[in-house]
Parts: C-alpha cells; structure tokens; sequence
C-alpha cells in the first residue's frame, strides 16, 4: 500500500476515535460539575480536564481562566484548537474524502454527513439541546462510523492502519483519563485504595463505557485499584490499554514491512507487559509513573508507525 494511502486512513481513524475521547472526557466532567462544589473547585476540575488532554498551554493562551463555558468553547468549536470536536471532525472528513476510491461509499457518506452536522452547530444550538445530548451524539456517529467500517470495509491493508489509528488513540486517551482522574478522585491524605465517592468514581467509568462492564466484572463496590486493573490489564473490556495493544500488535503484524520489525517488536513487549502485569505490584510501585511511562511508550510507538509507515511528516497528533 502507498503510504500516503495508509497515512490518511490512519488519521483518518485517530481524528474519528479523538473526537469520541473528547466528547467522553468533556461529558463525564461536565456530569461531575452538576454535583454540590464550590466555583473553586469547579473551576479547578475543568482545568484538570485541560490537563487530561494536555492543552493547558493552547488554552491559556486563548482565555484567562478555566471557567466551564470558556473550556467547553475551546474544546467543541474552536478552529484553532487542533483537537477540538470541531476540528478533529474536519480533519477526519478531509483524510477521508482524500481516499474516496479506497472507502467504501457507505463509510465516506457517514463521515461526510457527521461533518457537515457539527459544521453548522454554533454554540447557541449547543446550549438549546444541552451538553449530554451533544456529547452522546459525538459518541453516536463515532460508534456508526466504526460499525460501517468493520461492516462494510474488505478485511484488506486499508481496514488494518483504520484500526491502527483507532487503537493507538484509544490508548493514549485511556491511559491519560486514568493518569489523572486517579490521582484527582482519591481523597487528601488518603493512600491509594481508600474510601471515595462512588459518584465521581461512576463518572470516570462512564467517560470510557466502562460501568456496567465493572458490575459485570467485580460485582462489588467500586474501588480505585480495581478501577485502575479494568483499564489498564483487562484485556476484555474493550477500551482498556491491554486491549488496545493487543489489537495494534495484531494489526502491525499484518501489515508489517521490511522496515517494521523494531516497530512490531515494541509493541508486543508492551502488550506483553499489560498481559502479564499485576495491578497489586503497579499500584505499590506507583500508578502516575506507570502511566506516564506508558504514554511515553504510546507516543513513540505512533512516532515508530509514521516512520515506518506513513508520510515523512505525518507526525500530526
């Protein structure tokens, strides 16, 4: 496959797959800022959002303080913001409409219409029909456009680097939710695995599907270390770091090339790692240093994938 080819189906996917994770992050802080708080640390829970998906700096350059109006502006409309629901869309869109004759008419169709949707959303609308209603349809068009693609799309080169996007994004995403909503739900003073807030710890849940999936799963109180094993290690729930790098490891080994092997290589050793890892010996060693060594390993595994894969400067997330 050309690899201008295989980098717009790609980004393609990664764009489709930020836009979902955007809406999921921004819903499940906008649920908890409904709960009894002062504007302090509402305020401060917002900013902790910015910081999830690391673009404090890109904010703050734009407005003054993370007030929810002002965050939710930057993350949905703003053209400028490379990441937000708005753009990601666009992008997607474009990446899409430049591999026409690769896609099926079915796959182009839902992402062209998804895009000409959010095109002619302002933010009045938004306000009229209410925040959860827009998130879950972000959510919504992400679910059909991945149906139709598995749906519809030969089981080909092109559906492999759609699902490599999709899976490298989804574990960046989860591994950042985690990172930080860990550390901001457990309460001061209190060692990991303590009393919590069943609410906030339902709301983290919820932002990667993951609710009813821990009741299936443990079929007890939700606890922080068994929040941490459901996202990190079970390689059953779907949205899961074992999960996704058992799917970018399966994917990289049918595409693989003369020049992949390195690539193929790192990423089996970390799906082995999040196979193979107890939850016990990660949260005693420190959960935050885990996962910020996994999204190092992320980054430069999708770095490895342009490399070997796609256009010389596709570098763009």
């Amino acid at each position: 496959m050309l690899s201008r080819t295989a980098d717009h189906l790609y980004w393609m996917a990664r764009y489709m797959e930020r836009a979902e994770n955007t809406a999921r992050i921004l819903d499940a802080n906008h649920r908890m800022s409904m709960m009894p708080q002062s504007p302090a640390q509402r305020e401060q829970a917002w900013a902790t959002t910015l910081r999830t998906l690391g673009l404090e700096g890109g904010f703050h350059d734009r407005h003054a303080d993370p007030t929810p109006d002002n965050v939710l502006r930057y993350m949905i409309f703003d053209p400028d913001n490379l990441s937000s629901i708005r753009s990601c869309l666009r992008a997607a869109r474009e990446n899409a409409h430049a591999m026409r004759g690769t896609l099926t008419s079915e796959l182009w169709e839902t992402t062209n219409a998804t895009w000409l949707k959010i095109r002619d959303f302002t933010w009045d609308r938004f306000q009229d029909i209410g925040a959860s209603d827009f998130f879950e349809w972000v959510k919504y068009r992400s679910h059909l456009s991945r149906g139709v693609t598995i749906g519809t799309m030969l089981q080909d080169e092109s559906l492999r680097f759609i699902r490599l996007g999709t899976f490298i994004e989804r574990a960046d995403s989860t591994a950042r939710i985690l990172d930080v909503k860990y550390q901001i739900l457990l309460p001061d003073g209190e060692c990991e695995g303590g009393a919590t807030d069943f609410h906030q710890w339902a709301a983290l849940l919820r932002s990667v599907s993951a609710f009813e999936v821990y009741r299936k799963a443990y079929r007890d109180l939700i606890t922080p270390e068994r929040v941490a094993e459901l996202l990190l290690l079970r390689v059953d729930m779907p949205r899961s770091l074992a999960r996704c790098m058992k799917e970018v490891y399966a994917n990289l080994q049918r595409v693989r090339n003369a020049r992949s092997v390195e690539t193929e290589r790192l990423a089996g050793a970390l799906e082995a790692q999040l196979r193979f890892a107890r939850i016990e010996d990660i949260v005693k060693d420190g959960l935050h240093s885990y996962t910020v060594h996994l999204l190092d390993r992320i980054h430069t595994l999708g770095n490895r994938i342009a490399d070997d894969f796609l256009v010389p400067v596709s570098r763009r997330g």
